[in-house]
């Protein structure tokens, strides 16, 4: 509620779209969970293995997360911004920065859904 509360959800239109791993490897979160998806990214293995085993064997098989994260257009927070900002998924985005670092099988491209104006 601190980070999005200001954020009218009757105005926001979500479709899920593909998203380019690169995108992710700086995208923010919200400034109460600042420095949490690095935590996760820091153990990439840990956080998939503590995950039912779906999930491990996703990542394995193709590269990418088994639910899509939600992400949001950051011109909902401020007009003068841009790019996307993770709402819910830290531990997925975590995992995938983790997993490129320890080169780790990754795909090229990742599905999310996206909030936008």
């Amino acid at each position: 509620m601190h980070d999005y509360g200001t954020i009218d959800l009757r105005h926001i239109t979500w479709q899920l779209e593909t998203i380019p791993a690169a995108d992710f490897h700086t995208m923010p979160t919200g400034k109460t969970h600042a420095g949490c998806i690095e935590s996760y990214a820091a153990h990439p293995v840990h956080w998939v293995a503590v995950r039912p085993p779906e999930v491990g064997r996703h990542w394995e098989e193709h590269g990418t997360w088994l639910r899509p994260p939600l992400l949001i257009d950051r011109r909902l927070l401020d007009p003068a911004n841009n790019g996307l900002q993770v709402l819910e998924g830290r531990t997925r985005v975590g995992v995938l920065r983790g997993r490129v670092r320890k080169q780790l099988r990754v795909a090229l491209n990742h599905h999310a859904w996206v909030g936008r104006p």
